[in-house]
Formats: C-alpha cells, sequence, structure tokens
C-alpha cells in the first residue's frame, strides 16, 4: 500500500505543470498556443526566453528529484518502488493529469528524478548532451542521446537491476515523446538551440 501511495505521489508531483505555470506568472495564457506547443523549458526560451526559461527547467527537475526522494522515504527503500516513482514522475509530467493527460517530454523531470536515482550516471550523459547542443544545436537529439546513456551508465556503476531498469524505461518515454522531433531531425527541419519561434 506504502509503496502504491508513493508511486501515485510521484505521478502527480511530475505532473504539476511547471512550464505552463510559469509562462502564465510572466503573461502567456497557454504556453501550449505557441511556439512548439510544449510546456518544456526548451518552448517556453524560445517564446519567452531565459529568466522563465530557467525557471521552468529548475521547477521540472525539483519535482523530478523530490518524487523520487519522496519514493525512497515512503516506500521504505524498497529499489524497485523506489524506481517506479522515478518512472511515475516523468509519466506525469508528459501526461499530466492537470492539463488533461497532456504535457512535456519528461527530459528536465527525467533528469531530476536520474539525480536522485542513478547520480554517477548522469554526469556521463549530461557530457553527452552538452557535447551535441554545443556542437550541432540540436536540444532534442541531445536529449535523446543522453537519456540513452543514462541506463547504460546506470549498468556499467553497477546500481540495482531495477534502477537500471527504470532509467530504461524513462528513457524509452522520452524517445518515444520525441517522435516528431526524430522525424524532423530525419528531414532537416528541426529547430536549433537558439532559434525563436512565432507565436502560433
Amino acid at each position: 500500500m506504502s509503496a502504491a501511495l508513493a508511486i501515485l505521489a510521484a505521478y502527480l508531483i511530475g505532473g504539476i505543470p511547471v512550464g505552463y505555470l510559469v509562462a502564465r506568472a510572466f503573461g502567456l495564457q497557454d504556453i501550449r498556443r505557441h511556439g512548439s506547443g510544449n510546456i518544456g523549458a526548451a518552448n517556453v526560451l524560445r517564446t519567452l526566453g531565459r529568466l522563465p526559461a530557467a525557471l521552468t527547467l529548475g521547477g521540472d527537475v525539483a519535482k523530478g528529484y523530490a518524487a523520487v526522494g519522496l519514493g525512497a522515504l515512503v516506500a521504505g527503500g524498497s529499489p524497485a518502488a523506489i524506481g517506479a516513482c522515478a518512472v511515475a514522475a516523468v509519466v506525469g509530467n508528459c501526461w499530466s493529469v492537470f492539463l488533461g493527460f497532456r504535457g512535456g517530454k519528461g527530459v528536465a523531470t527525467g533528469l531530476g528524478a536520474m539525480l536522485r536515482l542513478v547520480p554517477w550516471a548522469v554526469g556521463p550523459a549530461a557530457l553527452v548532451w552538452l557535447a551535441i547542443a554545443a556542437t550541432l544545436r540540436y536540444v532534442s537529439l541531445g536529449s535523446v542521446m543522453a537519456a540513452l546513456c543514462v541506463p547504460l551508465g546506470g549498468l556499467m556503476l553497477g546500481y540495482p537491476p531495477a534502477f537500471v531498469v527504470a532509467s530504461l524505461a524513462v528513457a524509452v518515454v522520452i524517445v518515444v515523446r520525441h517522435r516528431d522531433n526524430i522525424a524532423r531531425l530525419f528531414s532537416g527541419t528541426e529547430r536549433r538551440l537558439g532559434e525563436r519561434t512565432k507565436s502560433a
């Protein structure tokens, strides 16, 4: 029962639509009607600028970390339950009950969750993201590749199998949520970092 409650709580925490709320605080009624239509930090950056994007990024990372931390506290240290909380937080971000089961792409929330779940595997993955973002300026490609690196790093570093499986599940969710970006990458129409989008 405690594990189920922890997973539910992790989903609800992950579902808090930080980007949507930040955008409203900065005078934009619905961020989903602007730019790419996403509530994540990348679209907030293109639409509203650096400060709202930084607040969105920080909030999304914090809720992912908090959701897994709560799971560790409530679920009694069960690796399977803690890993499930990480996945639930990212699922909540991507399919938020507060936005009619729509949401972000799970990257920042996944980062926060992985920082709590498999912290030593995050460093190398972050370097992969940084290298791709700095050279190619494709945030989506960097995010997908970094997400896929985390479970590999977790396996190599000897984290509990439940944590490795959870990080793999999070990576799969992130890849699925980026399927449109992946299609645009192949077609050469994906936006690069720093390119602003016009309001819809």
